[in-house]
């Protein structure tokens, strides 16, 4: 069980809802090309990591520690520094990769978080 400050719930919170964007910018499409060609969409969603990774940064010591058996703090925050500095070397197969193979598992346990 996790008790959290009403700083990291509403930090949590805006995670969640970055990543209910992504899910809803990236739903169209069938592959990470045809994705990435939409550049409106590809560029909304690079947007709503860099909130995902500037939100883990506002996160406090404790929950950081107390969540990080089950969520990849240091990689949600590597993704934003690879998306805010080398924008032009992001691999988009990566990008849906992790679209579709870790958010949904992220967003189950922040909303778990927030359940508590």
């Amino acid at each position: 069980m996790y008790k959290t400050s009403h700083k990291d719930f509403a930090c949590i919170l805006n995670i969640i809802e970055a990543i209910q964007k992504i899910e809803n910018y990236s739903v169209a499409f069938n592959n990470a090309d045809d994705f990435y060609e939409d550049t409106k969409s590809f560029d909304a969603v690079m947007m709503n990591f860099v909130v995902i990774g500037e939100m883990t940064e506002k996160l406090s010591d404790k929950i950081i520690d107390e969540t990080s058996d089950n969520i990849e703090w240091l990689r949600i925050r590597a993704l934003r520094n690879i998306i805010a500095h080398n924008y032009f070397g992001i691999d988009a197969e990566e990008i849906w990769q992790i679209i579709h193979g870790k958010l949904k598992n992220l967003k189950m346990i922040l909303l778990q978080i927030t359940a508590e």
